[in-house]
């Protein structure tokens, strides 16, 4: 029997909620960055370092949730996570200094790297051939959570200053824990594949040393791990510079700032659901779909940035179209590739995977904040972010466009993995 209808619908809105809030909570730095800067009287590369040291320790926290969630519960332990968030928060809230706070702050990184448990679970609630648009739009909980985060940032901290404004963030996350706990339900692993769905009491398959191992032997892995490692470089470069770059070299007012950033920040919105629907669409009639989309757009993007950041300061309008264009076409690759890990994967290994991928992205980016800094300090933030995003997006389209072609075998054999199973369960 498949998972009721309802009730996998209420599991998306809960971690919906869950991806949301705890978004507002770990991009909620970018806007508050100038603030906290002034309140403990610390330069750019300063700045960068407590940026750097949250995705320190959520690249080595990757592997770890990722065993923990195919060995155990997911539900139980994301509603951990959103506990440790809260928890974290408060701690980065009240400390008097800035050693302490770069501590605590990275401290944050724990359950930052908690979202492969939630992907893999909602792959038992929805089949291959919609997976991409579920993806698409939870993670469009990821720019909403920015933009609100903006608004935490910009008014609300001028109310209860920015440790208030985490305050709040981090209460959320104490609540929610308990949200998840009591509702998302632990669908047996795999039971949403075709081959399996009318398997009525399925083996439970656990995590093996062996098969996570062979997750290095597929083609297809390896190439998204290798263009993981360069993937996330524009991400945290933009998104933890973006408002200081608006601030400092566009000589933007507050005002400004946000409504450029409302649309840049809605536009990217629709580019993750968009993408997952077009990765689905062209998933269906080519195992290549999402790849061929993913490439093209990370192409796009790169050029639509080089635009926006090169236009004269007084043309505001035009900027604000052409950024939001970028912005558009930067998030399609996000869900498809999700999406694609789990198209090669065994239900079992799927935590596994994608914090094996998380963790290299992750650890290819740990720097990127602070190398944009020591750029900035030297040359500028338009100088750092072009010079970073565009390089590192070239050689994703790259590899994006290597792993087109050897993905059909990769999808294969995994099918006819779950026919076999299928077939001893009869």
């Amino acid at each position: 029997m498949k998972a009721p209808d309802r009730h996998r619908w209420v599991v998306v809105a809960v971690l919906f909620s869950f991806m949301l809030l705890h978004q507002v909570d770990k991009l909620l730095i970018g806007p508050l960055t100038t603030p906290i800067m002034e309140t403990f009287g610390i330069n750019e590369a300063q700045m960068g370092a407590v940026f750097t040291g949250a995705l320190i320790v959520g690249a080595v926290m990757y592997p770890v949730w990722g065993i923990l969630y195919d060995r155990f519960a997911r539900a139980k332990l994301l509603a951990l996570a959103s506990l440790l968030w809260g928890s974290t928060t408060w701690l980065s809230a009240i400390v008097p200094n800035y050693p302490s706070f770069l501590a605590t702050r990275a401290s944050t990184g724990i359950d930052d790297a908690s979202y492969p448990g939630l992907y893999s679970l909602i792959s038992d609630y929805f089949g291959p051939k919609m997976r991409g648009r579920i993806y698409g739009l939870l993670q469009t909980a990821m720019p909403l959570g920015y933009l609100l985060g903006m608004f935490l940032g910009i008014f609300l901290s001028e109310i209860v200053g920015w440790r208030g404004v985490f305050i709040v963030t981090g209460s959320l996350g104490l609540v929610l824990s308990v949200v998840i706990y009591r509702v998302v339900r632990e669908p047996p692993r795999g039971k949403s594949e075709p081959e399996l769905a009318d398997v009525d009491q399925l083996e439970t398959y656990r995590f093996e040393w062996a098969t996570a191992k062979g997750l290095f032997r597929k083609r297809t892995l390896r190439l998204l791990f290798i263009q993981g490692f360069f993937g996330v470089f524009p991400w945290t470069v933009i998104t933890y510079w973006i408002f200081r770059y608006l601030e400092t070299e566009r000589n933007y007012a507050s005002e400004e700032i946000m409504v450029t950033m409302v649309v840049a920040v809605l536009a990217m919105a629709c580019g993750y659901f968009t993408g997952g629907t077009i990765g689905d669409f062209l998933f269906r009639r080519t195992p290549r779909g999402r790849l061929i989309v993913s490439t093209v757009a990370v192409l796009l993007g790169a050029l639509l940035l080089v635009v926006a950041l090169n236009l004269p300061l007084a043309d505001q309008g035009l900027f604000m179209i052409t950024l939001a264009a970028a912005a558009f076409f930067m998030p399609i690759p996000a869900p498809n590739m999700i999406s694609t890990i789990y198209d090669v994967t065994l239900p079992e290994v799927r935590s596994t995977a994608s914090a094996i991928q998380y963790f290299i992205e992750s650890a290819g980016a740990a720097l990127a904040p602070l190398i944009a800094g020591l750029i900035a300090v030297d040359y500028s933030l338009q100088t750092a972010i072009l010079v970073i995003s565009t390089s590192t997006w070239l050689i994703c389209a790259v590899f994006f466009a290597f792993t087109a072609f050897v993905i059909p075998d990769d999808i294969a054999t995994l099918r006819r993995q779950l026919r076999e199973r299928a077939a001893q369960e009869v």
